[in-house]
């Protein structure tokens, strides 16, 4: 099994962390079932952590996935048994799924997604057909993949309150589209269930609203082992009413710039951490690694040249980014091959169901590693987060994927709350 090199001495506060995860496998388990029982969890999602040899947090968390085909194939079996408790819990009676994903029809390897999720979602035992919001698509379309196999994409018909393509009327409705732009009106009212629900699209979701319910979950959870809750949470701010271009908002991210920088020089001399810290300055919507960037002090901020003042005012889908979220940057100190790389942590339901390292030649460990030129190293993260040696090393693969796995899930838990809330009020702090 592929492991990555972790490029520091795992020792201090990973050592600790991780050990006490190991230790208090029992309550955490018991913790988490007790969780369910109280929160709806999110039908699926993908959570990006970084491991500094220090810290171990989640950066990002995905509700609408779309690596599914840089999964680890071998365990396709635990996926379809994941997916039938999600659906079973969702829609009992579901035998059948439109499937709606991005509009993405030129993207080779998002459509491999596509195909691995049907192939899931079948193996589970539901009728799935793929409808597209692409209006250019008006009949049904097969596109060839580079596997030899094909998808069938085809035109959404509305009739009435039900969506479905043509012969095919669906009891529930599952999108691999994250809206990022806007909730189409063709989504809006159907009698069918809709998977996630509309307001976990980009349209309305922030990225911010998300980590102040992950907060609350890093301070329960670090009570009920005994950590600091700052070894697996992120320091955060929120800005809003921001425009690159005309430097408006800039006092906004730059003063919370250098005040989570503060925190963080902080705990780096409370840990005896060496590095410089840094922050995360990016887009509080969206996906892609759009609208992102590394600063290490506020006056940077202000003095971004045009050609980052451009990259910083667009999103996916060329939205202007008018939301700001400033984050604390964790280094990612694991590497394949002298690359840097990441988790990404793949569930479905409550189950971890498979990951991926996230690699790239070109960046650094203090950099966003979602960009062009990034590749996947496909990890069985299924049967090692669930069978943990805990008279073991940390440092072992399973150990220290079976922590991956409960921060992931912990990132889980935080969308769940997230998403009760509905579309709830922006963050008072700007």
């Amino acid at each position: 099994m592929l492991v990555p090199h972790l490029t520091t001495a795992l020792s201090g506060p990973i050592l600790d962390l991780e050990r006490r995860i190991l230790d208090a496998m029992p309550v955490i388990e018991h913790w988490l079932r007790g969780q369910w029982q109280e929160h709806a969890v999110p039908f699926y999602c993908s959570v990006d952590l970084r491991n500094s040899g220090f810290k171990l947090a989640p950066v990002d968390t995905n509700l609408f996935p779309g690596g599914f085909n840089n999964l680890n194939p071998d365990f396709m079996p635990l996926c379809v048994q994941a997916m039938m408790a999600a659906v079973e819990r969702i829609c009992p009676d579901a035998h059948s799924v439109l499937l709606i994903p991005e509009n993405h029809t030129r993207n080779i390897f998002y459509l491999q997604n596509v195909a691995t999720l049907q192939a899931i979602m079948r193996h589970a035992g539901l009728n799935v057909r793929i409808g597209t919001l692409l209006p250019e698509i008006t009949i049904a379309t097969t596109i060839d993949l580079p596997n030899g196999g094909g998808i069938m994409i085809e035109p959404v018909l509305r009739q009435g309150n039900r969506l479905g393509v043509e012969g095919f009327d669906p009891c529930a409705v599952l999108l691999n589209n994250d809206l990022s732009s806007e909730i189409p009106e063709i989504l809006q009212n159907l009698d069918q269930t809709i998977i996630p629900p509309l307001h976990a699209g980009w349209a309305t979701r922030r990225k911010s609203q998300h980590f102040m319910a992950y907060d609350g979950v890093a301070q329960e959870f670090s009570k009920l082992i005994g950590i600091d809750p700052w070894l697996i949470n992120p320091y955060f701010a929120y800005c809003g009413e921001i425009n690159f271009h005309e430097k408006k908002g800039e006092d906004c991210v730059s003063g919370n710039t250098d005040e989570i920088l503060r925190e963080i020089r902080e705990k780096y001399a409370q840990y005896g951490v060496k590095q410089d810290p840094f922050v995360i300055v990016k887009a509080d919507t969206g996906t892609y690694g759009m609208g992102i960037m590394t600063v290490r002090d506020g006056d940077e901020v202000r003095a971004l040249s045009r050609k980052q003042r451009n990259k910083m005012s667009v999103a996916k889908g060329g939205l202007p980014v008018t939301k700001i979220l400033v984050q604390e940057g964790v280094y990612t100190l694991e590497s394949i091959n002298q690359a840097v790389s990441e988790p990404v942590i793949y569930m479905i339901d409550r189950y971890v169901v498979g990951g991926f390292y996230r690699v790239h030649t070109g960046r650094g460990i203090d950099e966003n590693l979602n960009a062009p030129g990034m590749h996947f190293e496909p990890l069985a993260f299924a049967t090692t987060s669930l069978l943990p040696d805990r008279e073991g090393h940390p440092d072992s693969a399973p150990n220290r994927f079976y922590a991956y796995g409960v921060v992931a899930r912990l990132a889980l838990l935080a969308a769940a709350r997230e998403l009760e809330r509905g579309v709830v009020a922006t963050p008072a702090k700007t």
